[in-house]
């Protein structure tokens, strides 16, 4: 599956081996105590924090009436100073710190990537067995394909969630090849459906964006807008991202710019806090895009690569949150070149047909690029990732496999298809 975020040539990154959580105890909470630590040279999360005293090397304005709000920091004198990172897996290594061969590295990688692949495929496991239960009833004592057993099937795929139009273009490519005789047995019909899914997640990656890499190098801040109603995971979402981000020798700076919701920006402080990212916020009712803004002039006083911005997360059919949005974006496109570069819509795998809709409502104003879906873990309907990306044409970017800080991988198409069909 590859590493999680990339825009930098290899041999910049500090990898730390995210595979594992942080501790043992289950919590989101990264463990700093007992652990072995590896000190790393000055890199870019060692920057002093956006605090309201404004210790970043380029003096920001700070506007009559507003405050900001971050985590706790260290006093002034010790603010730029080496810190040391735990090691939190056995695959933790630094680039920066350690003399590994190319060939150790690529080894360390390589582990890496086999571990995050078998969690993605424990957390579609709901939906494998739900739909293998399913194709395993329809399939039951037959030899041969009829029009019964496909209608069957039908059903078994609309049931996962993967949606009627959807289905009905799989079987229609199916009844194809029946009459081409190139589906001839029971094993042939289920490749077909396996090429035909994956061929429709594959295909939705030519829209929207597809890999951060499309955005160049020199571009900074990379700006990512998240968006999505209450109550999906767009907070712990972003926490995630932040820690993921971060990780791969990026600096990292928060915008709370879901000003409408009290709590909100106070979720996302100690999100910030649980990571070590900065978190740039103002009192509640402030203008999101006076804050976003702010935080854009802060990002480029610390020098961060990558912004994260937080939205409101009101129902998806008011039209003051959209206008909001189209406000935000234009700022953000006046201060950096192309941004907002991403705009992903968090997605609660559990809603199903639900999320889908809200996903329509969204690409409408917001101008989505790509998909984050949540709680896939959690649900027998998983499918409703196939149809996202056949009905919107939008990438899944990434996906929530459970609660722990490090629970959040790209999105693998292949993976996916293969863990639905316990390959």
């Amino acid at each position: 599956m590859g590493l999680f975020w990339r825009r930098k040539s290899g041999d910049e990154f500090v990898k730390l081996g995210l595979n594992e959580p942080a501790s043992s105890k289950g919590n989101d909470t990264p463990a700093v105590d007992n652990t072995t630590t590896t000190t790393i040279p000055a890199a870019p999360e060692l920057m002093p924090p956006v605090t309201g005293a404004d210790p970043s090397p380029v003096p920001l304005e700070t506007k009559p009436g507003k405050e900001r709000v971050t985590p706790p920091s260290e006093p002034a004198s010790q603010a730029v100073r080496e810190r040391p990172v735990p090691s939190r897996s056995p695959f933790a290594t630094s680039v920066l710190g350690l003399n590994l061969s190319i060939e150790e590295l690529q080894a360390q990688e390589a582990a890496l990537e086999q571990e995050f692949s078998a969690r993605f495929r424990r957390a579609v496991a709901a939906t494998r067995d739900s739909l293998s239960e399913r194709l395993d009833t329809v399939f039951a004592g037959r030899k041969q394909i009829d029009d019964e057993l496909l209608d069957q099937l039908e059903e078994a795929l609309i049931a996962a969630d993967i949606g009627v139009p959807t289905t009905l273009e799989v079987l229609e490519t199916v009844r194809r090849g029946i009459a081409r005789k190139q589906i001839n047995d029971l094993d042939a019909l289920k490749a077909a459906i396996k090429d035909e899914l994956l061929t429709i997640l594959k295909q939705s990656e030519r829209q929207g964006v597809a890999s951060e890499t499309s955005v160049p190098d020199g571009v900074a801040p990379y700006v990512m807008m998240i968006v999505g109603v209450n109550g999906v995971g767009k907070t712990t979402t972003i926490g995630k991202l932040a820690q993921r981000i971060k990780a791969e020798g990026n600096d990292v700076l928060i915008c709370a710019a879901d000003t409408f919701r009290a709590a909100a920006s106070d979720q996302l402080a100690i999100w910030a806090e649980r990571t070590g990212v900065p978190l740039i916020q103002q009192k509640q009712g402030t203008d999101p895009a006076a804050v976003l803004f702010d935080s854009l002039k802060a990002a480029k006083a610390r020098g961060s690569e990558v912004l994260i911005v937080d939205t409101a997360g009101r129902l998806h059919n008011k039209s003051n949150l959209m206008a909001e949005l189209e406000k935000m974006k234009r700022v953000a496109g006046r201060e950096v070149e192309g941004a907002p570069h991403e705009t992903l819509l968090v997605v609660d795998a559990v809603t199903g047909q639900n999320g889908l809709e809200q996903a329509r409502q969204f690409l409408k104003v917001a101008g989505v690029t790509g998909i984050v879906l949540t709680k896939l873990d959690g649900t027998a309907k998983g499918g409703i990732a196939v149809a996202i990306a056949k009905e919107l044409s939008l990438p899944i970017r990434y996906a929530g496999i459970g609660e722990k800080l490090d629970d959040l991988v790209v999105f693998d198409p292949e993976q996916y298809v293969n863990g639905l069909f316990g390959n």
